[in-house]
């Protein structure tokens, strides 16, 4: 709730603020209706219900020593975060490809595909079985690979952060030159265009399986 609450105004004001000094830009000039917030706010406090007991299955298996922890140091910490976010990307293209089969398209991701013009509010915004098949990525990477405990609390902060980014409807970078500077583009377009750009916060995926991203 603080993540999606607080960090995500503060973030939305950051945005606004870099937009007023040219800095950062809108992708889709169009404004976003209060029924769609409140649309994104229902279906999020939903997700991060289902988030929120996401933790109890590492906890249970930390108890029986099940998981290994690392030490809580900086190396550990760094590399736990570069590893999570690496995985997540691998399991949100996953789920994503899953989610745009005919059936769970019509039946479950057609929520999160409501919000044409992505808001931060629609980062959470979905059906129930989609928030439980993403609140997964721990959980399938934590128990074959120890990790620093810190790292794993850590991880939705930066995992968020970066769904902002993919959310806000604003382009870093300006759009022009190397692939960073497209940043905050690729889900945006996705959200609009309702196809290609099925990864998360990066493209390397789909460009690996550009044949298939239609």
């Amino acid at each position: 709730m603080i993540l999606y609450f607080g960090v995500g105004s503060l973030f939305l004001a950051i945005c606004k603020f870099l937009e007023r000094k040219n800095i950062l830009h809108k992708i889709i000039e169009k404004d976003v209706s209060k029924k769609q917030i409140k649309f994104e706010i229902k279906h999020s406090l939903i997700s991060i219900f289902v988030f929120g007991f996401s933790i109890i299955p590492i906890i249970y298996l930390i108890r029986i020593d099940t998981i290994e922890l690392l030490p809580n140091t900086w190396l550990n910490i760094f590399i736990g975060l570069g590893i999570l976010t690496l995985w997540n990307e691998i399991h949100f293209y996953i789920v994503h490809r899953i989610m745009h089969h005919k059936f769970m398209m019509k039946k479950v991701h057609y929520i999160h595909h409501k919000s044409t013009v992505p808001t931060v509010y629609s980062v959470f915004s979905f059906h129930w079985i989609e928030a439980l098949l993403l609140s997964t990525i721990p959980l399938t990477i934590v128990p074959f690979i120890p990790f620093s405990i810190i790292a794993v609390f850590l991880f939705p902060l930066v995992s968020i952060l970066l769904n902002f980014a993919g959310h806000c409807n604003y382009r870093f970078g300006g759009g022009k030159g190397a692939d960073w500077s497209l940043f905050g583009t690729y889900h945006n377009e996705h959200h609009s265009r309702g196809r290609k750009n099925y990864g998360f916060s990066l493209n390397f995926l789909d460009k690996l399986f550009s044949k298939n991203n239609k």
